[in-house]
């Protein structure tokens, strides 16, 4: 093997590492954004409309890797439902994780779950969901787990 081939091995080597890192760099500004511009309107919007039920709620953003949504028991300060979005380590595309955690009664034991967030939408269109849908998303998750809460038979 000439020098060349292996020199121009390891070229290839290092430029593969840059575009790998430039595509997390630009994936994790991408998640702060979509938590900025799409997830947190989303929260404050469904947070408005739920207190019209008593019902509170609190989201945040933890270090640009999740946001969530917290939403608590009707006129209580437990702990319902957490809608977490999670931006997996490492990622080179807004392939997001939903962590779902909840309990059935205010003073439960919790229930952990996670499942791909919103299946239908590739990563390239990530960005472009409409903050409605995305609050849509979140009341589905929400009324399964109280259905399900609700007709527990163990």
């Amino acid at each position: 093997m000439p020098d060349s081939d292996w020199k121009d091995q390891l070229r290839q080597c290092f430029e593969s590492i840059a575009i790998l890192e430039r595509c997390r760099r630009e994936t994790s500004e991408n998640f702060t954004q979509f938590c900025e511009f799409i997830a947190e309107p989303a929260f404050e919007a469904l947070s408005e409309e739920l207190k019209v039920y008593e019902i509170k709620t609190k989201h945040w953003t933890h270090k640009g890797r999740s946001v969530s949504l917290e939403i608590a028991f009707r006129r209580s300060k437990s702990d319902h439902l957490r809608y977490a979005i999670v931006l997996p380590k490492n990622s080179v595309e807004l392939k997001l994780r939903l962590d779902l955690r909840g309990r059935r009664a205010p003073e439960g034991l919790l229930v952990e779950k996670t499942e791909a967030f919103m299946p239908g939408i590739p990563p390239d269109k990530v960005m472009k969901i409409a903050k409605e849908d995305l609050i849509a998303d979140i009341i589905e998750h929400y009324g399964v787990f109280n259905y399900e809460s609700m007709t527990q038979t163990d």
